[in-house]
């Protein structure tokens, strides 16, 4: 049996929730490069999923995020691991996004931009699950 990788996404709607950030992937990146799809991490040791989301809103985004809801979860088979997500709706409390920020050991974006739905049908065809998990909270098909 694989081990399982917790993750977090999580969606940045602007005021009137007609977009949401989407960031761009490195072009280095193993499974997605240059893909642009929702801000995500891997949860630590011992870390909730919550925590998880406030840390990576700062590691990834320089922002300081207060987690609204829950939005969505699943999970898909990678190679050598079962990836399980939950996908929170998030809304910036201080800060302007940047990218890339100073943390090493971690994926950086190369950049961010108010996106829609449609701007993440590509990353979902490639396997991302934020953008499966959030065109399918949405009943959008790709």
């Amino acid at each position: 049996m694989k081990p399982i990788k917790n993750s977090v996404a999580f969606i940045i709607y602007n005021k009137n929730y007609t977009k949401f950030i989407a960031v761009q992937r490195p072009s280095d990146d193993k499974n997605l490069p240059n893909v642009y799809g929702l801000s995500a991490g891997s949860l630590k040791n011992n870390e909730s999923f919550e925590n998880a989301v406030l840390r990576s809103g700062i590691e990834k985004l320089g922002v300081k995020l207060k987690i609204i809801k829950l939005q969505n979860e699943g999970k898909i088979e990678r190679d050598t691991y079962t990836l399980f997500m939950k996908e929170f709706k998030v809304k910036i409390i201080k800060g302007e996004p940047s990218v890339s920020q100073q943390f090493k050991g971690i994926t950086q974006y190369q950049q961010w931009k108010w996106a829609t739905p449609p701007d993440l049908i590509e990353a979902a065809q490639k396997g991302s699950l934020c953008s499966k998990l959030f065109l399918k909270n949405i009943n959008l098909n790709w």
